[in-house]
């Protein structure tokens, strides 16, 4: 799916063609306008985030991008971050040209695709809109007969060729497709109500996460720390990831909720077989509360039938029926490994491997069939001042100053532009960011072990080296620093180019 890195820019003014997410389209026309708009302006405001000369213009029927950065890295950078977008069915990159008739098409096409059919088989396909003296048809049999008579190639073949030369023709406008990358579709943020999502950082969550997004919801994230540190800043960096990655357009809260103490009511006060089931209802007791608190009228768990003991349908049922707020499950009826392969699409899958696991209720014999008065009974001896209290000492911040927050608390992390010859530059991007753009620094030993490693792998590095984390944008390199230091390492510093 984000493919854009591996191709070449053709040295062309810089401009793509958004096409809408086909569902979108059969809207009401107030409600088709009323989604296209909100796209344009999403589109715009991610695109700015990092080239101020981006513009968005809104047609009925796709979206005109342009940009007067025409370098090969904002390119790249331009087609990943619409791919990602919720709305986009796919980006066309073309050139735009002007013509008179089917000739100046032709020559205006021909040098374009010259190099592109040579030892190919090819064919042109044609989209036209507006009033012409020539059909689709016609243009593309003129110029796929002036391609095959004038330059080198295997001759038209108009099934499964090696090439197909794509145009399109609007009223006096001609655009040449150089590419085409998929969106995620979906629909434009917030199109739908804001969501609470439940994250535990693992598969599960970071996935139903992801495709309440792309249906269009502004998802917060809450968390319940269970008693680890190292937990909750690893969901903090997940829930980062998949805000800046999907929905940056718009802003969401992370919240924090202490429930080492409700745990421990649990363990003390609850029967162990049914303690699964009363710690999932004390969460949706307490996402409730945090949701009203915010206005937002559903949450959302990654929750799928049958999976672990605590996911029976009766056991769902008994869980829903501790709060009168809805509770959505996208992924109810997926299999554990159709989560696994979603998660390595949308890049989800390296934080979940790692994820630091922090049950804090664990039963010998949970039950898969709870019973409704017995869970009543259980819940009679809880002291539900602990859940008060809990939710009292609840922090939400802007997800934006999770990026703040690692510059500001970890001050035992120092962030160098120099080195010594003695260090070790440890780039933490992952492979594909790595094969396109290697960091080369003479003068310093460069070593690459992807950010999703470091918890198990940097520990078997020599330690008697200093190392500098290094990430394009210094925010993931902050935060794994963070969690190594609460492992107990100490020779770590980030490095950022001066």
């Amino acid at each position: 799916m984000y493919n854009a890195r591996q191709l070449e820019s053709n040295g062309q003014i810089m401009k793509f063609i958004v096409k809408f997410y086909p569902e979108i389209t059969i809207k009401s026309k107030s409600v088709r306008k009323r989604f296209c708009k909100l796209l344009q302006q999403n589109v715009r405001t991610i695109l700015r985030r990092f080239d101020e000369t981006a513009t968005v213009h809104l047609d009925w029927d796709k979206l005109n991008v342009s940009t007067q950065n025409e370098s090969k890295q904002n390119r790249l950078r331009l087609i990943d971050a619409m791919q990602c977008v919720p709305g986009i069915a796919h980006i066309l990159e073309v050139t735009e040209h002007e013509f008179d008739d089917l000739h100046s098409i032709y020559e205006t096409v021909a040098p374009i695709v010259a190099e592109s059919i040579v030892d190919k088989t090819f064919c042109v396909r044609v989209k036209r809109t507006g009033n012409h003296e020539f059909t689709s048809s016609d243009i593309e049999r003129y110029v796929g007969g002036g391609l095959n008579q004038h330059y080198p190639s295997k001759g038209v073949k108009l099934t499964k060729p090696d090439y197909t030369v794509r145009l399109e023709v609007r009223n006096n406008v001609l655009y040449v497709i150089a590419n085409r990358f998929e969106g995620i579709g979906g629909f434009p943020l917030p199109a739908q109500e804001d969501v609470l999502s439940l994250m535990s950082g693992g598969f599960d969550s970071g996935v139903s996460s992801y495709m309440m997004i792309k249906k269009g919801a502004r998802t917060h994230y809450c968390f319940f720390n269970l008693g680890g540190a190292a937990h909750e800043i690893g969901v903090k960096q997940v829930s980062y990831y998949l805000w800046d990655r999907f929905s940056g357009s718009h802003k969401v809260k992370f919240i924090t909720v202490p429930f080492e103490a409700v745990v421990g009511e649990i363990l003390e006060k609850v029967e162990n077989g049914q303690m699964g089931v009363v710690l999932k209802r004390m969460m949706m007791r307490a996402a409730e509360r945090v949701a009203k608190r915010m206005k937002i009228e559903a949450l959302v768990t990654g929750e799928a039938l049958g999976q672990v003991s605590s996911q029976t349908l009766t056991n769902l049922s008994i869980i829903d029926k501790s709060v009168d707020m809805l509770i959505m499950r996208p992924l109810v009826a997926f299999d554990k490994q159709d989560i696994i392969d979603i998660s390595a699409k949308i890049g989800t899958k390296q934080f979940a491997e790692v994820m630091p696991e922090y049950c804090g209720v664990i039963s010998k014999k949970p039950t898969v069939k709870a019973i409704m008065s017995k869970i009543e009974a259980e819940e009679a001896n809880f002291d539900f001042a602990v859940l008060d209290k809990a939710l009292e000492d609840a922090v939400a911040i802007d997800i934006r100053d999770i990026a703040k927050e690692t510059s500001e608390s970890v001050t035992e992390v120092e962030t160098v532009s120099e080195f010594d010859a003695s260090d070790v530059v440890l780039d933490i991007r992952s492979p594909n960011e790595e094969d396109e753009s290697p960091l080369i620094i003479e003068g310093v030993e460069v070593v690459h072990m992807p950010f999703y490693k470091l918890a198990t792998k940097f520990g078997d590095l020599e330690q008697s080296k200093q190392y500098l984390f290094y990430c394009d944008r210094g925010v993931m390199s902050k935060l794994q620093a963070l969690f190594l230091i609460e492992q107990g390492f100490s020779n770590i510093k980030v490095y950022r180019k001066s």
